[in-house]
């Protein structure tokens, strides 16, 4: 893994906070709470991840701050922006530009090449193919994979694909980098370089990085540490 000038990333991070946030589902008869009145706030520019067992309401969170779902209560501000009064349209803007995911399962796309993945969504916001190229090599190259740009998915080993992933989270340089179980389908050596990855998106270049995970092995490479129970911020460290 290389750095890459901190002009090449032009947004910094955002303040993330929430407010008495609810999120309930109905399964048949009951109703399940994901989250519980939840209040919660990270500065610009924090690495922040969040520990707890599965079902204690981690991955909500995450779709509730990427604006891939709504809360059933409550507010979500991100800077100055309030996600719960936008739109559809308004949402999805705010995935596409504002937010970059990466997930346990890489979701690259498996017939494209590495650097044709990262182009993607980069033409999708109006980039031209030059700059498209030019910026997918230069992420390659943060995250040590600038010769295997032409190689597909399946042509690499698990950790260069979350790598990968990574690079395209940061493709159209948003300001809100969110890590669901990004290290779950790794072994501790990659799981130990992505976590580190992800926190130096904070320290290198000032993006807000918010990772969870069940495993105590890869929350212990952030210095901000949160704990959830049962759909509530039980602890910080």
């Amino acid at each position: 893994m290389t750095t890459v000038p901190a002009s090449f990333f032009k947004h910094r991070g955002v303040r993330v906070e929430v407010k008495d946030l609810s999120k309930r589902y109905r399964i048949g008869p009951e109703e399940v709470h994901a989250l519980r009145d939840t209040d919660w706030a990270i500065e610009t520019g924090t690495a922040a991840a969040i520990m707890g067992p599965s079902g204690c309401g981690k991955t909500t969170l995450l779709n509730l701050l990427g604006g891939v779902d709504r809360p059933s209560s409550g507010q979500i501000k991100i800077d100055n922006d309030d996600l719960t009064s936008m739109s559809e349209r308004m949402l999805e803007k705010h995935r596409l530009v504002n937010v970059g995911f990466v997930f346990q399962f890489f979701n690259l796309i498996p017939s494209i090449t590495a650097i044709e993945n990262l182009e993607l969504p980069m033409v999708m916001a109006g980039v031209s193919d030059t700059e498209c190229r030019e910026r997918a090599q230069t992420l390659l190259s943060l995250v040590g994979l600038a010769a295997k740009g032409e190689k597909r998915p399946e042509e690499l080993s698990g950790g260069e694909q979350q790598r990968v992933a990574v690079a395209l989270a940061l493709a159209n340089d948003p300001a809100l980098i969110l890590a669901d179980e990004p290290t779950g389908n790794l072994d501790s050596t990659n799981a130990a370089a992505i976590s580190t990855l992800l926190r130096g998106l904070a320290e290198d270049y000032g993006k807000t990085v918010i990772l969870v995970s069940h495993d105590p092995k890869t929350v212990e490479h952030f210095p901000k540490v949160y704990s959830m129970r049962d759909g509530q911020f039980v602890a910080a460290a």
